[in-house]
């Protein structure tokens, strides 16, 4: 039958199936679903590849054992070695914890001034200084002040004061003298005498502080040369007054008094 006769298929190919009558002629079977696949390779033909798999491997093997070798000899054959000790990082200080330098060069290269640390509120060190020890508080028979004191009729005296003066504060004077009848000796503001009725001995501080505190009193004393008298001031000091001198009429009229004011 001619090529070219209608109902034949395509020519037969080596390693395919004949076809059979062409699709569409007259009592042809169907065609089959798909044709089967082709063999990768032709019969009796070794692939191509197999020769580059073994060339690989034999490299891989070989690169194996370079790396076994060096390890045997860098180790000694002692078996591994320690691994190394961890690097120590060292952390960069921000800009925050970095010190103030002086003369750090700014953006236009012109030292700028340090800047000083801040300071958090609250964390500031408290300077270390010794305790305070207080004074000891002085003892109460101890002299004040002692001397020679004139008080005349016009000027009171404020013998909280050293040396004994008159106040410009009018209550804060303690002793005044008036001429009612002879020289008289006035407590004043809170100030309180009593005349010395002891023994003819000067009395002591000892010998007052027995008797101001029950028996002085505010009341004028009539005074006379040679007179002593025991008291207190306003702020409560204990004095001793003895009548030195008498002098003056009305007005004028003063005594001078030897002195000794104690500190309580």
């Amino acid at each position: 039958m001619s090529s070219h006769e209608p109902g034949q298929g395509r020519p037969a190919q080596q390693g395919y199936p004949q076809p059979g009558p062409a699709y569409g002629a007259h009592n042809a079977p169907p065609p089959p679903s798909a044709p089967p696949l082709p063999p990768s390779a032709p019969p009796g033909r070794a692939p191509s590849h197999r020769g580059a798999w073994i060339g690989a491997a034999a490299t891989l093997v070989a690169a194996v054992i370079g790396v076994v070798g060096t390890y045997l000899v860098n180790s000694g054959g002692k078996g591994p070695a320690a691994a190394p000790a961890p690097a120590t990082t060292t952390a960069t200080p921000t800009a925050d914890d970095r010190p103030a330098t002086e003369g750090t060069p700014g953006a236009d290269g012109a030292p700028t001034a340090a800047t000083p640390a801040q300071e958090t509120p609250g964390t500031q060190a408290t300077p270390s200084t010794a305790p305070t020890t207080a004074p000891p508080a002085t003892p109460p028979n101890t002299v004040f002040w002692q001397g020679t004191l004139v008080i005349t009729y016009v000027e009171d005296k404020d013998l909280d004061a050293s040396p004994p003066e008159e106040s410009e504060i009018n209550r804060d004077n303690d002793f005044a003298v008036y001429p009612f009848g002879d020289h008289m000796l006035r407590p004043d503001n809170g100030a309180e005498a009593l005349v010395w009725k002891g023994s003819a001995k000067t009395p002591s501080y000892e010998d007052c502080a027995g008797v101001v505190d029950t028996q002085a009193t505010s009341n004028d004393i009539r005074i006379k040369t040679g007179l002593t008298v025991c008291g207190r001031t306003g702020e409560g000091k204990l004095l001793r007054m003895t009548v030195k001198e008498l002098a003056g009429q009305a007005g004028d009229t003063n005594a001078t008094f030897d002195v000794v004011v104690w500190n309580g």
